[in-house]
């Protein structure tokens, strides 16, 4: 009778709950205090620094949130680059208007600051980035805007969401911003916001409140499309018009459409249009007004 023998399994034949069996259940951390489950000799140190780093980190979150809670006014002045913006924003009801914009086409956004000295006329447009810094004749920038008190701080764009390097924006002409002109802000003029030809109530005047009508000086009658003349077609379109200080016509939309072709014939002809601008304490200023453009046959 042949006897069977049982050869001697192998380190690497050993099952995986024969290894861990092998390893005495009531130890804790084995590889941080030397047992070892591995083939590499165990570092405590390295478990002492990461734990370290750990309960710095911990720590360190725990103060900067208790810093945070009891300066929480202070931080948020110094997010905002210390400007309140409220000294812009003009109470409801308020009749105004006006704005500026400007920039020299730079790759980045003009950063948050404060205005500069505002006055009723302007010689010098305002700049973050001086291109000539020793002029012959040193003239003060200006905004035309009304008196705004602020604080002493870097010259930039009070709208602006967020402090950044030094830039005059990525408007046009000169100024600082994303719009065009002399002033600051998204709009067009020497103003400051999203407005046309001075001050800083944001979008164009309206006529009345001291505000003047603009007069019209140049105004040649439109042509007539074809397709309307074929139908016969008569009628009246109303374009929506800003007149700017500089008494020509921006910004046409279309109020009240007639069709045929004669929306696009009025307002081609009504951008020619020259007017004499409307004014506020004998100031140009840009002006919203409707202007209607008949089309008739005979």
């Amino acid at each position: 009778m042949a006897s069977s023998a049982t050869s001697p399994q192998l380190p690497s034949q050993m099952s995986s709950a024969a290894r861990v069996s092998a390893t005495p259940a009531n130890d804790i951390l084995p590889t941080l205090f030397g047992a070892g489950y591995g083939t590499y000799e165990a570092k405590p140190r390295n478990y002492l620094v990461s734990l370290g780093l750990h309960l710095l980190v911990v720590a360190g979150g725990l103060w900067l949130a208790n810093y945070i809670a009891m300066n929480h006014e202070q931080i948020k002045q110094e997010l905002a680059g210390a400007i309140d913006i409220s000294p812009y924003i003009l109470p409801p009801g308020t009749i105004s208007g006006g704005g500026g914009g400007g920039g020299d086409r730079a790759k980045m956004n003009a950063p948050k600051g404060v205005l500069p000295k505002t006055a009723r006329d302007q010689f010098t447009p305002p700049a973050v980035v001086v291109r000539n810094e020793a002029p012959k004749l040193p003239v003060v920038p200006t905004v035309v805007a009304p008196d705004i008190k602020v604080p002493p701080a870097v010259i930039g764009d009070p709208m602006a969401a967020l402090a950044a390097p030094p830039s005059n924006g990525t408007g046009a002409l000169s100024g600082i911003g994303s719009g065009e002109g002399q002033g600051i802000g998204s709009g067009r003029g020497p103003g400051v916001g999203p407005g046309w030809g001075g001050g800083a109530g944001g979008g164009a005047y309206r006529v009345g409140g001291g505000v003047s009508a603009p007069r019209v000086i140049y105004s040649p009658d439109p042509e007539y499309s074809e397709e309307a003349r074929k139908a016969k077609y008569q009628g009246t379109v109303i374009l929506w018009v800003v007149v700017g200080p500089d008494g020509r016509v921006h910004d046409v939309r279309v109020a009240r459409s007639l069709g045929l072709g004669l929306d696009e014939k009025a307002m081609e002809a009504v951008r020619t249009w020259k007017f004499e601008p409307s004014r506020k304490d004998g100031q140009a200023v840009a002006v919203g007004v409707n202007i209607e453009v008949n089309f008739h046959l005979y």
